[in-house]
């Protein structure tokens, strides 16, 4: 473990040395945007809307008393989408497509000796792989979890309007009761998920970049990437809503 985490370590630090042309970063950087945020955005759309509507179903059905307001719906549904679902849950997701696609790749390039074609060459692999994956990632995802959290609260909007479980007009006075408290969980739920992003890239660039073995040992790293980034994700979540809500 100690091992992993050292070489974890000495793998970001080498990452900004030997710094290759601004101009190839950049197609690389805008290539990983593409690659990691705009090609999940179509999964992560569908999930909150439908979270959304059931998050509507469940909360009305389960508060049926009359001196409790309808508002209090929408408000139920932003503080569960604000605080955990947009960037946890999402992240976790992200996590089982993005990461093992990170991990494959690179483990597919270790395996077909590209990354040592690359070395040999005098480029900063891990620079020219990596780097821009992890900057592209911390600019793409706060963008896709903003997308998320308006998703969501359409896909409950969707389901007040055509169940009439409660009023469309109660639902939004729900969504925008306490305004001053809406821009402080929404800067936790963005700053959260740039940890995420981060450890999800990371943690998915290492296992496939330092690869060792055959196909068969892509696999094995593309499954280790998930599990690890999903087992950091949960604890760097308790983490920070122990240093930002408390």
């Amino acid at each position: 473990m100690i091992n992993h985490f050292g070489r974890y370590i000495l793998m970001l630090i080498y990452m900004f040395s030997r710094p290759e042309k601004f101009s190839v970063y950049w197609k690389r950087f805008i290539d990983e945007i593409v690659q990691l945020g705009v090609k999940s955005l179509f999964i992560v759309i569908l999930m909150s809307a439908f979270m959304g509507a059931v998050l509507v179903i469940q909360t009305a059905s389960a508060i049926e008393s009359a001196w409790i307001p309808d508002y209090t719906v929408g408000f139920t549904v932003k503080q569960s989408m604000l605080l955990e679902f947009c960037p946890t849950i999402i992240s976790l997701i992200l996590a089982g497509k993005v990461g093992s696609n990170i991990a494959s790749e690179l483990g597919t390039m270790r395996v077909t000796e590209q990354i040592d074609a690359l070395e040999v060459m005098g480029v900063n692999s891990i620079g020219y792989l990596i780097g821009p994956k992890i900057l592209g990632s911390l600019f793409i995802f706060p963008i896709i979890i903003m997308y998320s959290m308006f998703f969501g609260f359409l896909g409950g909007g969707i389901v007040c309007e055509l169940t009439s479980i409660i009023p469309v007009e109660q639902y939004l006075e729900g969504i925008r009761s306490f305004s001053y408290e809406n821009y402080g969980h929404i800067r936790y739920a963005l700053i959260k998920t740039s940890v995420f992003a981060f450890l999800i890239t990371s943690i998915s660039s290492y296992f496939g970049y330092y690869l060792k073995g055959g196909a068969l040992e892509v696999g094995k790293a593309s499954t280790n990437a998930v599990v690890y980034s999903s087992i950091f994700i949960l604890f760097a979540n308790y983490i920070l809503t122990q240093l930002l809500l408390i």
